[in-house]
Formats: structure tokens, sequence, C-alpha cells
């Protein structure tokens, strides 16, 4: 029996991570996903958030992902998103900064896509700020 799979996660520009776990959890379209070895093929979008990753040697890598696609097979799991950043690399005075600005930009929207475009900016930054904090052990 297989006590670890595969596991990359890619964004559009790069390889954020590409290595043996033995878990990983990340935000699917309808709640928390947890992946073992050995999981049902799948394939399914992932909202914005952390994707944990629990290595063979009990340690922890993050990645946070706007959004994307997920894709699980016997040997592996696969996600893809347009933007992938590894948590230690997210800066938490930089994502206060854009969400207040987003939030600015969703008060002034005029017309439905401005809306819609400032609400998507909004989720993904608040996900974002909640992974940093998360990676910190910040509770707020």
């Amino acid at each position: 029996m297989t006590s670890t799979f595969h596991v990359d996660v890619v964004s559009a520009e790069e390889s954020i991570f590409s290595g043996e776990a033995s878990f990983v959890v990340l935000p699917g379209e309808s709640g928390e996903l947890g992946i073992f070895p050995r999981h049902t093929p799948l394939i399914t979008r992932i909202r914005p958030g952390s994707v944990r990753i629990k290595l063979q040697d009990g340690t922890e890598e993050m990645v946070f992902v706007a959004g994307g696609i997920l894709e699980v097979q016997p040997d592996g799991v696969t996600v893809l998103s347009d933007t992938a950043v590894r948590a230690k690399d997210l800066d938490e005075e930089k994502a206060v900064h854009a969400k207040q600005a987003a939030e600015e930009a969703l008060k002034n929207a005029k017309g439905g896509q401005d809306l819609a475009r400032a609400q998507s900016e909004l989720v993904i930054l608040a996900a974002q700020l909640a992974a940093v904090r998360r990676l910190h052990g910040k509770k707020r």
C-alpha cells in the first residue's frame, strides 16, 4: 500500500511545487477537500485559498491559489491555477493594502462589469490575506 503520492501545483507562469506528499487539503468548489493516497479520480474547480501539502517527513508546505482546477489520479494530484504563490512568499502588508484598494474599487464600481471584477478581486485578496495570516499563526 502506497503511503505517498506525487503533487504538482502549477501557475500560468511556473511550477510552484512538485514533490511527494502524504495528504493534501484544499478549498474545493463545495467545501474543503482532503486527498489521501489512492483517492478516487476526480476533476473539480477550486476556490481561492490555501493548498496545504503534508510532506513525507511530517512538515507542511502551503501554497495560495486564486482558484483553479484540481485533478486527482490514482498516482498523483495536479493543481492548476492562473495565480499560485508559496505562502512563505506572501507579504501581509501588501495583501492588506491590496484588499483595501479592492474594497474602495467595490464602493466606486459603476456598472455590473466593474462590480463583478471588484467582487472577484476582493474574494481572492481576502483568501490571500487569510492564507498569510494562517501561516503566521494570526487569527483575524
